[in-house]
């Protein structure tokens, strides 16, 4: 079962042994002839990637490294790395990058260590993955596949059932198969919602979850940006206006203290939910435990999100940050990652293990996490990212924003437009 006290404790297990088997593996120094002496890696995060134990273990296994992670939240984390790479110091070790924001970086590639050039086992991952990390010319990769999202909708069954809706993972799916009658399930949950409750929490996490099944959203398959022109999210936006006025969303911003409230509190009955955002509402609410399960997602498919570690050549341990960088998206981490935090693993050998196929989360009504999401994945489009991508999809959720605070659709879309622009530039 993910996410239980047990489960951690046989996962650290697990990943003590593996780490011991790999004692031979690293180096504490680097090629650059650093000091043998005692090393600490940095590893900069904006989310529950890792875990201290996954940490502690490499240490075990390593001796004369030390690990120290580096968090803030996800703008802030990504700012900070530009800023870094710009003036050439600061920078993590070992740095995420969100699957929105690693094409934003391949124009830097030279500030990467280049994954080619390691030895690693390119393999274990599809090639759309890889290739999502990697120049156009495909002679550089700058970042290792950590997770990927996958799609599913998160609900309270006590919510759902106090508003008197079903509560069967296979009934609720059934409500909603497209996202139209998502948003057409929202205005019946409404009708009888419980005091203080709504339907979703984010416009903007609505937006992101319809884009989640289109190929190409704001860039064609030339490069170009299409964003304004595109009708998927032209589509995406009114569906998302159209539920705003409905007043189905709780217009909380995501990521913010007032959205790990409103998880706390029960004031959503439903969140557009890839794997990563199983184990944020762990952290962010364990005293919901048991009131959630998992439907699938409206349209069957779709991907939201995925991180990729990097190693900045800044750095002055670049070998050691490369063995580290490696051995946390290795197949073996990936799935101490998932049992532990529910991530779901990008490597595809993972999929068909039993501790990912067969695995069950105690937190979600024992939801069979093991098929929803590789199911979620399984039909999802390979999908189209740009060098602004993440500026882009930021610029269309401020402006939804806008719109939960009463700015007039129309405005905002103009003024997200504009932002669009100025983001080509």
């Amino acid at each position: 079962m993910l996410g239980t006290r047990a489960g951690r404790t046989a996962a650290l297990a697990w990943i003590t042994a593996t780490a011991v088997l790999m004692t031979g593996c690293g180096s504490s120094s680097d090629e650059e002839g650093d000091s043998a002496g005692p090393v600490t890696l940095t590893v900069g995060v904006f989310g529950d990637s890792f875990t201290p134990e996954l940490y502690r273990a490499y240490e075990a296994a390593h001796p004369g490294v030390k690990i120290k992670e580096v968090r803030a939240d996800y703008g802030t984390h990504h700012n900070n790395l530009q800023a870094h790479l710009t003036s050439g110091a600061g920078a993590a070790d070992v740095e995420l990058v969100e699957i929105g924001q690693i094409s934003g970086y391949l124009g830097q590639s030279d500030k990467f260590v280049n994954f080619k050039d390691t030895g690693v086992d390119v393999a274990q991952w599809t090639e759309a993955k890889v290739a999502q990390a990697s120049t156009s010319d495909g002679s550089r990769l700058i970042g290792l596949p950590t997770d990927t999202g996958g799609l599913a909708i998160c609900y309270r069954t006590d919510l759902f059932e106090k508003a008197g809706l079903p509560t069967k993972p296979d009934e609720v799916s059934a409500l909603f198969p497209t996202w139209e009658k998502y948003v057409e399930a929202g205005r019946t949950f409404l009708a009888a919602a419980p005091k203080g409750t709504v339907w979703f929490d984010a416009a903007g996490n609505l937006f992101n979850g319809i884009l989640g099944n289109e190929a190409q959203t704001y860039y064609d398959s030339s490069g170009n940006v299409v964003a304004g022109q595109n009708p998927a999210v032209k589509k995406a936006w009114d569906l998302a206006v159209e539920a705003v006025k409905a007043g189905e969303s709780a217009k909380l911003s995501a990521f913010s203290a007032e959205w790990n409230t409103g998880f706390q509190r029960g004031q959503f009955a439903t969140v557009t939910c890839p794997a990563w955002m199983l184990g944020y509402i762990r952290t962010n609410a364990p005293k919901t435990e048991g009131k959630w399960d998992i439907a699938t997602v409206p349209g069957g498919s779709g991907n939201w999100g995925g991180s990729f570690a990097t190693v900045p050549t800044q750095g002055k341990h670049q070998k050691q940050a490369v063995e580290l960088a490696t051995w946390l998206t290795a197949s073996e981490q990936a799935i101490t990652i998932y049992k532990t935090l529910g991530n779901f693993p990008s490597a595809v050998r993972t999929w068909t293990s039993p501790e990912v196929a067969d695995a069950k989360d105690a937190f979600f009504s024992d939801a069979p996490v093991g098929t929803i999401f590789p199911a979620s994945l399984e039909k999802a489009p390979v999908q189209v990212y740009g060098p602004q991508w993440g500026i882009i999809n930021t610029a269309f959720g401020n402006a939804l924003t806008t719109v939960e605070k009463g700015t007039d659709p129309e405005k905002a879309w103009s003024k997200a437009l504009k932002d669009v622009a100025a983001a080509a530039g």
